[in-house]
């Protein structure tokens, strides 16, 4: 019965709703943030992660602590909740949770066939994805020489074959390519999951659709941005914009035609959301950069999702909260490793 969801939605996902609500109670706040960045070592570090939810994740490591150590750990916690999830999740929550890990393997992709392009042995580039991203072919896509191969031996079997369909080119993958690739997948992929919650309706709909909007146009401003200098043109850098955005279609026109970084923010002086981000960037050392300012905004937004009960979003903005949070962990602890404490308050705060 449209319009009464609500009074089914506890039946098949009220327990994770609630689990999900319990975990976000422990992501770090201000204080702990404070508290991090006044250790002098690693160790100290470790020892005030263990009077947080984090506890004794660390305990096991012998030796001196490194930051990739911090790093896989944060990662290994964050993936073991999420598979819980998982695990637990009835559809369509469980092919919501499959979508989150999307844009993981899209970047595991791209990761391993850069590393490769570049003589690096798979080996060593496998430890570096993305642990929510991993799928079981992930290793033979160094043996693709162009992205119809890629597609035929590897990809036909994973959730990420319907997005490949703009990809399919017999073109070699060189640097210039492997790029547009990542930014088609990601357009077929962000479109496809627009749609999705879409059909959701409801509050899922109501909380995602401005998250996955930001996403969207975030992308276009990136991609505009670090196309300038390059060989592609304004047709193909248009063909590369998501269009589930505020953006589309006439700021994405715009973008399409701009030509430099200033030409960039005036487009975004039209939409008050984005204008607001880009005044917060400054051009001296030690101010905002545009990723950061755009990080800060993802957090709003996904900090919102948990003012309304009854939905999907909040499974979305937990990942995405957590993943913020183990960036900030190991800024912090990347700052007090190289004994550079002028930048260790660059972090970007949740709570």
């Amino acid at each position: 019965m449209p319009g009464y969801a609500e009074f089914y939605f506890n039946v098949d996902h009220g327990y994770l709703e609630g689990l999900v609500r319990g975990f976000k109670a422990g992501i770090l706040t201000s204080a702990d943030y404070v508290n991090l960045a006044q250790c002098e070592t690693l160790e100290d570090l470790k020892l005030h992660l263990q009077t947080t939810d984090y506890g004794n994740f660390l305990a096991n490591e012998s030796g001196p602590l490194t930051i990739s150590t911090i790093d896989d750990k944060l990662k290994a916690k964050l993936l073991a909740e999420f598979h819980y999830f998982r695990n637990h999740a009835f559809e369509p929550l469980a092919t919501f949770l499959n979508f989150i890990t999307y844009s993981y393997m899209i970047d595991n992709i791209i990761l391993l066939i850069t590393g490769t392009l570049h003589q690096r042995p798979i080996a060593e580039l496998v430890p570096k994805c993305h642990p929510l991203g991993s799928f079981e072919q992930m290793e033979a896509v160094s043996i693709a020489s162009n992205p119809t191969e890629l597609f035929n031996a590897i990809l036909v079997d994973t959730p990420l074959a319907a997005f490949f369909q703009d990809c399919l080119s017999e073109n070699d993958l060189d640097e210039m390519n492997i790029e547009i690739m990542r930014n088609k997948l990601y357009k077929s992929y962000l479109e496809a999951f627009y749609k999705f919650c879409e059909k959701q309706g409801g509050s899922t709909a109501e909380i995602m659709r401005p998250i996955l909007e930001f996403e969207a146009d975030r992308r276009a401003f990136i991609i505009t941005i670090n196309s300038f200098g390059t060989e592609l043109s304004k047709d193909d850098r248009e063909k590369l914009y998501p269009t589930c955005g505020k953006l589309h279609p006439e700021g994405l026109q715009l973008l399409a035609n701009a030509d430099d970084y200033e030409q960039v923010k005036c487009v975004a002086d039209y939409y008050a959301e984005y204008k607001a981000v880009f005044e917060r960037v400054g051009s001296g050392t030690g101010e905002k950069t545009l990723e950061d300012a755009f990080f800060e905004h993802e957090v709003k937004l996904n900090v919102l999702a948990f003012n309304n009960q009854f939905h999907f979003g909040v499974f979305y903005a937990y990942v995405k909260l957590k993943e913020q949070e183990c960036r900030n962990i190991v800024w912090i602890a990347e700052c007090i490793s190289q004994r550079h404490r002028t930048k260790i308050n660059n972090y970007i705060p949740i709570f």
